[in-house]
């Protein structure tokens, strides 16, 4: 497992995005099998890929898709508690810093016109900061932002973009990496090298951590937030089974 950390923390992410694409057929076909199954592709494994930064979780990265839980436990959520891939009213949706396992199933959606953004993915339609989005006020019915503002210094900035461009009655979806066990947000913006920010912020690119306080930050610039445990409807068999993490929660805002 120490391959997997050595290659997370030393080579560029926009590279290892680009490389992905050729590495994760092979890996694919290498852990063929049937004991877990990646719900975005229906695709079956042995076993999952070891994934982190820092202490490395086992068993949690697709060799398919690349998805890691918090991505199956949005995709199953999606596809069963909302209309998002019914081919009903279109949908204009921002995907900010898009996921490669959602990315070419959510543009096959006819019903949807997708606008992908970020400053620096090489995958991206739009080079954009959070912090000041390209976009007139109203603009999206949808949009995706996961595993973002912890890397963002001024978070409330990147939170009132996104809720600048969201159409009233629209919904955004903001994962980020929270613990639970705290009531605040950890944050300490003189910590500024990696080394420093791996050992504070569990990664060597976040600028905090975020606490509980993380759905009240969202509600200050407007939100309404539905704090949604998605795991709750699910069975241990099934958790297992996508290799889910218990308990982790859905910011599910609207406007």
């Amino acid at each position: 497992m120490s391959f997997f950390k050595y290659i997370l923390n030393t080579i560029p992410r926009p590279f290892l995005i680009k490389a992905s694409y050729w590495v994760s057929p092979v890996f694919a076909l290498y852990l063929k099998g049937s004991k877990y199954t990646d719900p975005i592709d229906g695709k079956r494994f042995r076993k999952f890929l070891p994934y982190g930064y820092g202490t490395q979780r086992p068993n949690v990265l697709s060799p398919s898709t690349l998805s890691l839980e918090r991505h199956r436990l949005l995709w199953l959520y999606l596809q069963n508690e909302t209309n998002f891939f019914e081919d009903s009213k279109p949908k204009k949706v921002l995907h900010m810093a898009p996921e490669q396992c959602f990315l070419k199933r959510f543009r096959k959606l006819k019903h949807i016109e997708l606008i992908t953004a970020d400053l620096y993915s090489p995958i991206v339609d739009v080079k954009a900061d959070i912090c000041d989005l390209p976009f007139e006020d109203d603009s999206f019915d949808m949009i995706f932002c996961n595993h973002v503002l912890e890397h963002i210094i001024d978070d409330k900035k990147a939170m009132q973009e996104l809720y600048r461009v969201l159409k009233p009655g629209g919904t955004g979806i903001f994962q980020i990496p929270q613990d639970y066990s705290r009531t605040t947000t950890y944050e300490d913006f003189t910590i500024t090298s990696p080394e420093e920010r791996a050992k504070h912020f569990g990664q060597y690119d976040h600028v905090r951590v975020y606490g509980s306080d993380y759905f009240d930050r969202l509600k200050a610039v407007g939100f309404k937030v539905n704090e949604v445990n998605y795991s709750q409807k699910l069975s241990e068999s099934e958790m297992d089974k996508y290799r889910l993490m218990k308990g982790e929660i859905l910011p599910v805002c609207t406007k």
